[in-house]
């Protein structure tokens, strides 16, 4: 599975959740998949989804989910020990570990190597660290929503993009319909 494949299959889950999306071609799947007021795109700020995130959940009770690439996360490693210490039990983030910088060409990133995600995460002191195989992300997901516990899910992945259309609504419509949901 690519990760529009995952994307397609837990739009369901993720509906009516606080999500906040990886840049580029991650938050066009997204939108082109299941546009929700809740989903908050991300159009530039590479490797800042899951500190958004975080923030997010430490100032406001709702689950919230921050949807990563290991690309992304590898490009700001200072997020996992920042999410160590800082525990929001309102929030996971899911890592979609293909592999690669999908949004710039594919690139391999060294996720796709030697180093795993989970274990960098579990060595900064996260507590909850699942890493899943790409079929296994709906069921995954949904049991870190049911509980309450902060979750790290790294689901890998094959490396791939779907063609999907660029994002064309504003940045400020973004931001504005998704904090009318985040203050309901």
């Amino acid at each position: 599975m690519i990760r529009s494949e995952i994307l397609k299959e837990i739009a369901p889950i993720l509906r009516d959740q606080l999500v906040v999306c990886n840049i580029g071609i991650p938050s066009q799947e997204l939108h082109a998949i299941d546009d929700q007021p809740t989903n908050f795109y991300m159009l530039g700020t590479m490797g800042l989804a899951s500190s958004i995130g975080l923030g997010l959940a430490l100032a406001q009770p709702k689950k919230v989910i921050a949807i990563d690439g290991d690309g992304s996360v590898l490009t700001n490693l200072g997020t996992l020990p920042t999410i160590a210490n800082n525990v929001a039990n309102n929030f996971i983030l899911m890592i979609v570990d293909n592999g690669s910088y999908g949004s710039t060409g594919d690139q391999p990133t060294y996720a796709g190597m030697k180093t795993s995600l989970a274990k960098v995460a579990e060595a900064c002191g996260c507590e909850n660290v699942v890493e899943c195989a790409a079929e296994d992300t709906g069921r995954v997901l949904q049991e870190a929503l049911d509980g309450d516990q902060m979750t790290i899910i790294v689901c890998k992945c094959e490396s791939g993009n779907a063609k999907m259309p660029v994002i064309t609504m504003d940045p400020v419509v973004i931001r504005d319909r998704f904090m009318t949901e985040v203050a309901k």
